[in-house]
């Protein structure tokens, strides 16, 4: 029987009994909040909307609230800062929101026009009109459309943010959706052309065609005018499978070479197949080695891990290359040649390809540049694209059809400027405005030691000149998981509502992410996180020994699994913190599984039904340490409604723990929004005030630190 509200209120506080089910998930009489799990129970409901208007009372009722409010309000609605967009046979793309346009406007452009200060743009798609006409939530998330003309796409709408999308046909040469045209209810998965009326279809077509994790694992071939239910299948994975699907490969020309599928064995582990006369053959590679597109001729490969082929090792980060047509005649017997391998300290970070190069980001000791790969004369050649160095670089965007390409590239105190290039040396086209005053503040690069040894590197974007006597308030901020590596950028709204008002901000590179490749992320995950959070707070210890700041000063914010990190911070630190933003997280570490999409993450974390693996991680799930006797620093939890990837019932959970520890907390639920929060300006606005109210409160404000 799950516990009502007013009965979970009065649960007795003290450690939490070690009550489980069979399959050794807690149950209800361990846990009094799984009612809280149910996103949009009444009684669930009730308790956020109770919630919200508490925190809305002590934070929003600050004389500064109104005022921060308005300054990241400002920021978010500029009409000068950078419209980023993608390149298509009828103009520049780009999505936009600003205060007249909340939901957001799909809008074009032509090269000639977008390199002028004032682009005249042509709207494409209006979301808040169709919003208003339909009386939904409409939140806009892309479009899936038919290469090489891309006219005809699939436009994904979301009902509040979630990443569930309605799927609906669309014009992009006429700004219409299609009359009678392909449609697909709200669901996970995905779409991909074949021709103007043919798609796969990998999408969650009904409850038993789900894996554990809630996402599809068959996939179909749909035909215009055929019903999706009479849709042939292609593909079918397993319901054990994270998630399974097939797809196309196809070149820069959008011609297709072969029909692929992929088997998602663990979140870090695919097993790829090619179709070979109807049958499907299993590619001969590492499962975490995958296809990395097709260039000169030529099906790249990437891996994560060491690849023996033969007598040769190619090491891991690696990209491998082989002749396309011997591939498609032999795929497991096409010679492999080594296209580049990374020296220490260095990865790959994302790439793109144009009609004739292969460019590739790299991070070299976390800082950025963009590297040019041709075949040319039997051999690969490389060469540095000439941009900034000592920065954050990334590929904005790309074409297929031409060499066109951008360049965005970035620094804590320096805002984001946009080069473009047809083949040549990159020029500055779009320079972001300056948002807050980085005069006087510096950038320094520090180690910290962690548990076991190992430098863990950090930045600090404080104050030239900064006393060191443990006074000055810090954001230490941080990720630290699935090799997503967390990179210095303009910080924007932080620089105004947080450095401007006396802070200093810190971003830390721990273990667990991709700073420096695969091998940084894959010695801590599974049996091995706990040096993620070892790592973080070892940073922590740092910033105080160095006297950069203390305890009572030292706040931390992150989300998703950067929610869970700060989580494992304060309940394994809590003597550490003088103040904790637990964001979208992760926190019930025993339950993950079961909540949401959880269960898609077991190869980061494990799977607690094992004893085995659920002994790491009872060792850390913040959820569980959360007991009496222990002065905790009075975290700040928030999440949405509508997020359906990291479920609200984390922080939730959470958040009702502390109250009923009868310990101070903050509780705040986005009710409208996904996994980033806010559907528009004004809810992101007000978010970021409420958390840096909060902030200065705790962390800044003389009676915070008496």
């Amino acid at each position: 029987m799950t516990a009502s509200p007013a009965a979970a209120d009065h649960h007795s506080t003290g450690e939490m009994a070690d009550q489980t089910t069979d399959d050794g998930v807690p149950g209800p009489e361990q846990d009094p909040y799984i009612w809280l799990e149910e996103a949009r129970s009444d009684e669930a409901l009730a308790w956020v909307r109770a919630e919200n208007e508490r925190t809305t009372e002590l934070l929003a009722s600050d004389p500064r609230f109104d005022k921060l409010k308005n300054d990241a309000l400002e920021i978010y609605d500029s009409e000068d800062r950078i419209p980023f967009v993608s390149f298509s046979k009828f103009g520049l793309t780009n999505f936009w929101q600003d205060k007249q346009n909340p939901k957001g406007l799909l809008r074009r452009t032509s090269r000639e026009s977008y390199q002028t200060d004032n682009p005249e743009w042509e709207t494409v798609l209006d979301v808040d009109a169709l919003a208003a006409a339909e009386g939904r939530e409409w939140v806009y998330k892309g479009s899936t459309c038919l290469p090489p003309e891309g006219r005809m796409c699939m436009i994904a709408l979301s009902d509040g943010g979630k990443d569930a999308a309605e799927l609906r046909e669309f014009n992009m040469e006429t700004g219409e959706f299609v009359d009678g045209g392909f449609y697909l209810p709200e669901s996970q998965g995905s779409v991909e052309w074949l021709d103007a009326d043919t798609m796969l279809v990998t999408r969650n077509f009904d409850e038993t065609l789900m894996t554990e994790s809630e996402y599809p694992f068959t996939t179909r071939l749909w035909k215009r005018g055929q019903s999706i239910d009479d849709a042939e299948e292609i593909f079918r994975g397993s319901p054990k499978d994270v998630w399974s699907g097939a797809s196309l490969l196809r070149d820069s020309t959008g011609k297709v070479h072969a029909r692929t599928a992929f088997r998602g064995v663990s979140f870090h582990e695919t097993e790829y197949y090619v179709d070979m006369d109807g049958e499907w053959l299993k590619l001969d590679i590492p499962l975490k080695a995958a296809p990395y597109g097709i260039v000169d001729g030529h099906l790249l490969y990437s891996t994560d891990v060491d690849w023996k082929v033969g007598g040769q090792t190619f090491p891991a980060d690696s990209l491998i290359a082989v002749d396309l047509e011997e591939w498609k005649a032999d795929p497991n017997g096409a010679a492999k040649t080594l296209v580049w391998a990374p020296a220490d300290r260095q990865t790959k970070r994302g790439g793109a390809i144009t009609a004739n190069h292969l460019y590739v980001g790299m991070l070299d000791n976390v800082v950025g540049k963009v590297i040019r790969f041709d075949f040319a004369d039997g051999a690969w050649t490389s060469k540095e694209v000439e941009l900034p160095g000592n920065a954050t670089v990334g590929i904005a965007a790309s074409s297929e059809e031409t060499d066109e390409i951008m360049f965005s590239v970035t620094d804590f105190l320096t805002p984001t400027t946009l080069y473009y290039s047809d083949g040549g040396v990159p020029e500055v086209i779009k320079t972001s405005p300056e948002y807050f005053n980085a005069e006087g503040f510096e950038v320094e690069q520090h180690e910290a030691v962690s548990a076991d040894g190992t430098k863990i590197p950090y930045f600090i974007v404080k104050p030239e000149g900064m006393e060191l006597d443990g006074s000055t308030p810090i954001l230490m901020s941080g990720y630290g998981g699935f090799q997503i590596p967390r990179l210095p950028s303009y910080l924007g709204s932080t620089g105004k509502l947080w450095l401007e008002n006396g802070g200093a901000y810190v971003l830390g590179n721990m273990r667990g992410g991709g700073e420096f490749g695969p091998g940084w992320h894959q010695t801590a995950i599974r049996e091995n996180k706990q040096r993620t959070w070892d790592d973080f707070i070892a940073i922590g210890d740092d910033l105080v020994e160095r006297g950069f700041t203390s305890p009572e000063h030292l706040g931390i914010q992150g989300g998703s699994q950067g929610g869970l990190l700060v989580g494992t911070a304060f309940t394994q630190r809590p003597d550490l913190f003088g103040a904790a933003i637990v964001a979208i997280p992760l926190f019930d570490m025993l339950r993950y599984h079961e909540i949401g999409r959880g269960a898609s993450w077991i190869g980061e974390y494990g799977d607690p039904r094992i004893p085995e693996q659920r002994a790491w991680i009872e060792g850390y799930s913040p959820y569980q340490k959360l007991v009496d006797g222990v002065d905790f620093p009075a975290p700040f939890f928030w999440a949405s409604t509508a997020d359906d990837r990291t479920h609200p019932a984390h922080a939730r959970k959470g958040a009702a723990r502390m109250k009923e520890l009868g310990q101070p907390y903050y509780y705040y639920e986005d009710m409208t929004g996904g996994h980033s929060g806010g559907v528009d300006n004004e809810q992101r606005a007000r978010l970021q005030a409420l958390q840096y109210v909060y902030l200065l409160q705790r962390l800044k404000d003389d009676e915070a630190a008496e």
